[in-house]
């Protein structure tokens, strides 16, 4: 995938179709270690053990309409070719987790991409869910809960346009605002 932020798109996709009512997405940029970490936990169905195994193989995939999934396989190799690793862990019935750790300073890591976009595209789509987003750096954190978010909306819908834009132009803002020098 061409940035970080299709890839956090493709596994909340599947998060939602796993049935999470919860979604949440941390980001850490640790210059200290050189690690970027993206991690996306969810409270769906969870995956069984036998499909556990499966899930980084191209060829795999629960959906009854394609014979390949290359979301997760591609993460892995993303993240592999920059030094790092990714991980999954899940409990069928209470959810899944997702770590993938790729090289902050590596030339292969790929661009975050536009993360305020997609985010605002998830959460407008998608207003029963629960998302909270977290992003840390040496600068700061920003982290937004869409809890907190339709309570600031008084009544509006948290899935209209003007709120989509709000959403998109807030994180983007409060990312600039955290990125180091």
């Amino acid at each position: 995938m061409k940035d970080l932020s299709l890839h956090i798109l493709d596994i909340v996709q599947n998060s939602i179709s796993a049935g999470a009512t919860e979604i949440k997405i941390s980001i850490l940029e640790n210059q200290g270690k050189d690690q970027y970490l993206i991690e996306i936990t969810d409270n769906g169905r969870g995956i069984n053990a036998d499909d556990l195994g499966r899930v980084t193989d191209p060829f795999f995939t629960s959906r009854t309409t394609r014979k390949v999934g290359m979301g997760l396989p591609l993460l892995k190799q993303n993240a592999e070719r920059t030094g790092g690793n990714m991980s999954i862990s899940s409990t069928p019935g209470k959810g899944t987790s997702i770590n993938a750790i790729f090289g902050l300073s590596n030339i292969d890591r790929p661009s975050m991409g536009d993360i305020g976009g997609t985010l605002a595209m998830l959460i407008s789509s998608n207003p029963i869910i629960r998302f909270i987003y977290s992003h840390t750096t040496a600068a700061g954190s920003f982290k937004l809960d869409t809890n907190e978010v339709i309570e600031m909306l008084d009544g509006m819908s948290i899935a209209s346009a003007p709120v989509y834009n709000f959403l998109k132009e807030m994180i983007n803002e409060n990312l600039m605002e955290i990125q180091f020098s």
